[in-house]
């Protein structure tokens, strides 16, 4: 029962997830928001994001990210004021997110700020465009993570995002976040629940989270979001990594995925040093 239920409601979610259109990017939209995104970022959130010269001035790149904060994701939030404010609105720029934000009317803007169903084709498709594409490979796992592991990254094993760079032959900048993990009290990812209720098959959702979050209390899924607490998000940008510079003609994907993990996560030790209490920052 529970399955078909699953399957049924995510047929309808299906149906509401708009076909990926890289037009539907409005630079005089992004420029007419970014003043409130500046009180979201800067005043809300303390926003710091460094490192924005390591990322290319002109074409296609590959930008991935840890992921944090829940459905919210605050650490997004902030990284596209920086980006937008460093490179310019005209700058193409796109974000790869899940079915199920994309399908929510509420969130329908976010596609004039250039977000696109997390796919390989609109990836692909980004990035032959000579996109800025950013990636979260860790995705609803490293999202909802529980809030004591704010100071480590989780993508999953996973590493499609190397292969897609080097079928685009495209350098890969790691972006680097702490603070969205203290937006909230993320208790448990709830694995073991997104499979018994079948979550994965029917939404691609491998977790259930249980998180302590304002205005609901407990809050089992996140679907309606919640009102984050104002901690500080810091944002590291890394050097670019060339794969077939560093690591040959022909690299091992694996290998390249555990180079950039170490380094993100050796960034993320060294961000984590550099907080003095949750939230605060």
């Amino acid at each position: 029962m529970l399955g078909r239920v699953a399957k049924a409601t995510a047929s309808q979610v299906q149906r509401r997830v708009p076909h990926a259109d890289l037009d539907e990017r409005d630079p005089d939209y992004i420029r007419e928001t970014l003043p409130r995104l500046w009180l979201l970022s800067s005043l809300y959130f303390r926003g710091e994001v460094r490192g924005l010269g390591n990322i290319p001035d002109e074409g296609p790149v590959l930008l991935v990210g840890n992921h944090s904060g829940g459905n919210m994701t605050p650490d997004t939030t902030v990284f596209s004021l920086a980006f937008h404010a460093y490179f310019g609105v005209e700058r193409r720029f796109h974000q790869l997110a899940h079915n199920l934000v994309l399908s929510s009317p509420p969130l329908g803007f976010l596609r004039k700020y250039g977000t696109v169903a997390a796919s390989p084709e609109n990836a692909e498709a980004a990035l032959q465009a000579g996109a800025a594409v950013l990636v979260y490979p860790g995705g609803d796992l490293e999202v909802h993570r529980p809030s004591w592991q704010s100071s480590k990254t989780d993508f999953g094993g996973r590493t499609g995002y190397v292969r897609l760079a080097l079928d685009q032959d495209v350098p890969i900048v790691p972006v680097v976040a702490i603070g969205g993990q203290e937006t909230a009290l993320f208790l448990s990812q709830g694995e073991g629940l997104a499979k018994l209720l079948q979550l994965d098959k029917a939404f691609r959702l491998k977790v259930l989270p249980i998180s302590l979050a304002f205005p609901w209390g407990l809050n089992v899924g996140d679907f309606l979001g919640h009102v984050p607490l104002p901690a500080k998000i810091v944002v590291e940008v890394l050097p670019p990594i060339h794969p077939r510079e560093e690591f040959g003609d022909d690299p091992d994907p694996a290998e390249v995925h555990e180079h950039i993990a170490r380094l993100m996560q050796d960034t993320l030790d060294a961000l984590a040093s550099e907080r003095r209490f949750p939230v605060i920052g």
